[in-house]
């Protein structure tokens, strides 16, 4: 900064100016014989600091230009063309089931992967086994467009710090937050973002996780969401549509959002808190896994209302009561009479004030 600059050149001249005169230069050559050995290493430390500050180099504003925004896509193809062999090494694609489970399975399991797309889902595991890499530009650009697409900023922020807590990660590296689902965790809230069509649904989504009451982690419950995704493909519940649209990563994508957009109706219409969330999850990954075709459809169903104009009119509540789920309906009958004259009022996702960093953390 211009600070650090003129202190830097004020140290300067005054370190050149003892060095004129000699006098750094007499006590590195032990010019006052009667110095201590204590007093000689302090004037080495003296030089040493004094070379590293001669090193320091101003930092120009060119050099914080933000870094541009990355797609999904564009993210897809870097893992797709990159060496992931030590990683599918490592990859569970399946559920290894033996004996009488095995013969169950497949004679009245769900049908199995088309070969043809094993090599898709295969990457998919792999990019799970993914850690987050400071040294890839690709990784941090994914991050940085996450964090600047929620919070409608166009500076990039710092690697580290309680700002990650404002968009939902549970402290100053995001890193630690992806052991479950490596980067996968991070795609999936990428593509969430990115996607034109259905960014106004993260933001609904992120704007209740802000909430006084109802507030959550944002990234933490997306990664969630991806443990959920992965589990159910893992279990080959996901194969049918994948084999029906020929795609893995895309039929992997809607059903994260979709059942993003089941936990959003549940949590918003029953009033959940963060102590809830473990009771919710569990609900909702019961609910995903059971009716895949189901949650899809939720989720088709509300981007036709979006685009017809009446989504954004449209209360979460009312997608959610048209297809409950068998533990919804009965808190739902209770809490249903005076619950339609409650609107919440929800912050701006672009107004979020400073005081709200941190608040939300997964218990």
């Amino acid at each position: 900064t211009v600070n650090d600059v003129s202190g830097n050149e004020c140290s300067r001249t005054t370190i050149s100016a003892l060095k004129q005169n000699g006098l750094l230069q007499s006590l590195a050559a032990g010019g006052n014989q009667t110095k201590t050995e204590e007093v000689s290493l302090e004037v080495e430390r003296a030089q040493e600091e004094w070379d590293a500050l001669e090193s320091i180099q101003p930092v120009f504003s060119e050099d914080l230009t933000p870094s541009p925004l990355i797609s999904f896509n564009e993210a897809l193809q870097h893992f797709q063309t990159s060496d992931l062999g030590d990683l599918l090494k490592n990859i569970q694609p399946t559920i290894r089931r033996t004996g009488f489970a095995a013969i169950t399975h497949f004679l009245f399991g769900p049908p199995r992967l088309h070969k043809d797309l094993v090599e898709e889902r295969d990457l998919v595991f792999a990019i799970a086994q993914c850690s987050l890499d400071n040294g890839q530009s690709v990784h941090m650009r994914v991050l940085q467009t996450i964090y600047r697409k929620l919070t409608c900023t166009r500076a990039d922020c710092p690697r580290y710090g309680p700002h990650w807590e404002n968009v939902g990660f549970q402290g100053a590296d995001p890193a630690t937050d992806l052991r479950g689902t490596g980067f996968l965790g991070l795609m999936h809230t990428l593509y969430f973002v990115m996607d034109p069509e259905i960014l106004p649904l993260a933001r609904e989504i992120y704007k209740l996780s802000q909430h006084s009451v109802q507030n959550f982690p944002f990234c933490v419950m997306s990664i969630n969401m991806t443990r959920i995704a992965l589990h159910a493909l893992r279990e080959e519940v996901l194969s049918k549509e994948c084999n029906r649209r020929q795609q893995v990563v895309a039929v992997l994508n809607d059903f994260y959002v979709a059942t993003f957009l089941y936990l959003y109706q549940l949590w918003k219409s029953q009033q959940k808190t963060i102590s809830d969330s473990g009771h919710v999850l569990k609900e909702v990954e019961l609910f995903a896994k059971k009716n895949p075709k189901q949650i899809l459809k939720r989720l088709e169903g509300y981007l036709k209302e979006r685009r017809a104009g009446t989504g954004h009119r449209t209360s979460p509540d009312t997608l959610s009561h048209s297809n409950p789920s068998p533990g919804d309906t009965a808190s739902r009958a209770g809490s249903q009479g005076g619950k339609e004259d409650k609107e919440m009022n929800f912050t701006g996702v672009c107004e979020l004030p400073p005081e709200m960093e941190g608040e939300a953390r997964l218990i």
